[in-house]
């Protein structure tokens, strides 16, 4: 299963017909057995998103297995994202403040509290995408990579370690 064998349900999701809460139990998608996150942010927002089809589309969906992991942050900082955003994680970089404060005030304050997101980012195992590739791709998330590579690079408060949902094969 392909993101284009999505396309169906993206077209449902589109027009309004159709909540997360419905779109989660769709019996193509309860196959899969992702975490709700992982739906959400991976397919439900953006499943049908022109760059993310580019990206991502030769995976097949039903060979990924999602596991929520703990990270150091200095992993994150050379991580890419896809090349058709190649560059946005660290546009973003450029001015985590500003990202910040233009987010609900409840992230503003998890990150000086915590040092971290309050949503875990999607990664995904680079060998997806090359057989002959290592390491991982911030596949949604990219604000949040940038906010924490910016937080780094001002000496603001970061944590050692970050959740992500890692998706391997």
């Amino acid at each position: 299963m392909k993101l284009s064998d999505l396309s169906p349900l993206m077209a449902r999701r589109q027009d309004g017909s159709l909540s997360f809460d419905r779109f989660r139990l769709d019996p193509v998608l309860a196959s899969l057995q992702w975490p709700d996150d992982v739906l959400e942010q991976f397919l439900f927002d953006h499943g049908d998103n022109a760059a993310f089809v580019y990206d991502y589309g030769g995976i097949d969906l039903r060979e990924v297995t999602w596991q929520l992991e703990t990270i150091p942050a200095a992993d994150f900082s050379g991580m890419p994202t896809g090349v058709s955003d190649a560059g946005c994680i660290e546009g973003y970089a450029e001015n985590p403040v500003h990202w910040v404060a233009v987010r609900p005030p409840e992230i503003g304050r998890h990150w000086e509290e915590h040092g971290t997101w309050l949503c875990p980012p999607i990664l995904i195992d680079r060998r997806f995408l090359d057989p002959s590739d290592s390491g991982l791709q911030v596949l949604e998330g990219r604000t949040r990579v940038g906010i924490l590579r910016g937080r780094l690079r001002e000496e603001l408060y970061v944590a050692s370690h970050h959740q992500a949902w890692v998706g391997h094969p």
